[in-house]
């Protein structure tokens, strides 16, 4: 598949759906001038992109939780009961259909309606169709994204906005490395790229449509350069297909003055990378993740990580906040264990709403060194794609300047090694080939050092594994005991 520089000319656009929509037999119901329209039908109350842009001017801290059942009807009532204790819906996308794989995905709405109960572990939007899915935004009253993990999520993003689900989450990078095993890069982007241009047709007709690079990755220990760098070229592949919202994000990592600190460079960084490129015209909103880690198993100290979450989107000034459940240690949370996620979080963020973190010497200095790691990897990505973006990121990642901690796919070099410092804020142990200046790999060092002394231990591989498990144990930094 081709790797587009500059946006999909539309004449090849056109011709690319003819064959995805061919997928599925759903796909076959989509017409774009339709799709159109029933998107400008919709009220200023549902669409995703107003709400966010409204949320961010205002320095408005927005709730959205996770959730996703197989069945229309079921699905429907899950988002009525966390309505009221949220501001954004979801629909999580189930695992078949994230794997294209709708047969299976058949079966198991089947299945589900036998059982009377879901037994998918989402919804299978591409095979419900257009005329449902339009029936579950149309019971609703605040804007709903599509949140999945989809290497090829092009029939899907066809349906979606057919619906009227006004905001899509993910793209050819995070949506492959963290979640993928053989899906080449090529591949990925390729397909992102499509519905990116999808998105910019929309755009063209006056619809605007919120697009959200996945910012935590593999969700564990990943530093914010990496996070960021992924995340800033997914915006730059948008924009270059004309989208226009674009929402950017993070995954808590524990340390609340990295945290604070890697929200304010994100920004930063994404509009000193959009302005370079020639972008102004766009609209940047930020979404911070709660801990995406191990949970304590008892609910109690799971609320505990729940509030830390809360706490870091609410100072960081995010303009989203993705909420957890106190059954994260368990699997898919009950409706009701959903909803105490969203009040524990509202809570805390009413409680900030009106309070700042000083910028004191220690957060302005992680900003710096923020910037500077994330300018290294964008720099080095850029040069390798010689004005071709997508190219580029495939390149880092072939070369080892982009490298994710602990993710599964083969395109992802894997060498580079996460730990954290004394204060429990992620520093690298393992550079790999992450062509990072030396003297902030001396930096990385001595902090790490200073941590191996306090524990009287080396730092190493083992000091890594303990981190992994820390928060589920209690702790942020994994002392030996």
């Amino acid at each position: 598949m081709k790797l587009y520089q500059g946006k999909i000319p539309e004449s090849e656009f056109m011709q690319m759906r003819e064959g995805a929509l061919q997928t599925w037999p759903t796909g076959q119901d989509v017409d774009l001038e339709d799709a159109v329209q029933y998107q400008r039908g919709l009220p200023d109350s549902m669409n995703f992109a107003k709400k966010m842009h409204e949320a961010d001017q205002a320095k408005q801290v927005l709730l959205q939780p996770r959730a996703g059942v197989a069945l229309v009807e079921e699905h429907i009532q899950l988002l009525k009961f966390l309505e009221p204790e949220c501001d954004l819906l979801p629909t999580t996308i189930d695992a078949y259909t994230r794997l294209n794989q709708y047969n299976e995905a058949q079966r198991g709405i089947e299945k589900s309606k036998a059982a009377g109960q879901s037994l998918l572990n989402g919804f299978p939007a591409v095979n419900h169709g257009i005329a449902e899915c339009r029936r579950l935004v149309e019971s609703l009253s605040k804007p709903v994204e599509i949140r999945h993990g989809t290497p090829d999520a092009r029939l899907l993003a066809e349906i979606s906005f057919a619906a009227g689900f006004t905001s899509y989450e993910g793209g050819g990078i995070s949506y492959n490395i963290p979640y993928a095993k053989k899906v080449t890069l090529e591949h990925s982007i390729s397909c992102w790229q499509y519905i990116d241009r999808l998105v910019g047709y929309f755009e063209e007709q006056g619809v605007r449509i919120n697009r959200e690079p996945f910012g935590p990755l593999s969700g564990t220990l990943v530093p914010p350069f990496a996070s960021h760098t992924v995340a800033i070229l997914e915006g730059l592949m948008a924009l270059e297909q004309g989208v226009r919202s674009i929402t950017l994000g993070y995954g808590q990592a524990g340390n609340m003055i990295q945290d604070i600190a890697a929200m304010m460079a994100l920004r930063e960084l994404a509009d000193e990378y959009f302005q370079k490129a020639g972008y102004n015209d766009y609209e940047l909103s930020t979404v911070l993740h709660q801990w995406m880690g191990g949970f304590p198993e008892d609910q109690a100290k799971a609320f505990s990580v729940i509030t830390w979450g809360g706490t870091a989107a609410a100072l960081a000034k995010a303009t989203k906040v993705i909420v957890k459940t106190p059954h994260e240690a368990f699997g898919i949370p009950t409706k009701e264990a959903n909803l105490e996620g969203l009040k524990c979080t509202r809570q805390i963020v009413n409680m900030l709403a009106d309070q700042e973190v000083p910028e004191t010497k220690q957060m302005l200095w992680e900003v710096e060194l923020i910037k500077r790691e994330t300018r290294a990897l964008m720099d080095a990505t850029l040069q390798l794609g010689n004005g071709n973006i997508a190219e580029g990121a495939v390149r880092a990642f072939q070369a080892g300047v982009i490298d994710i901690p602990f993710a599964p796919s083969l395109a992802n070099p894997g060498k580079m090694m996460p730990v954290r410092d004394n204060h429990g804020a992620i520093r690298i142990l393992d550079f790999g080939k992450v062509p990072i200046p030396e003297d902030i790999r001396k930096i990385h060092k001595e902090l790490i050092q200073k941590r191996a002394d306090i524990e009287k231990r080396e730092a190493s591989f083992q000091m890594v594994i303990d981190d992994i498990y820390s928060i589920s144990k209690g702790r942020l930094v994994g002392r030996p005991r």
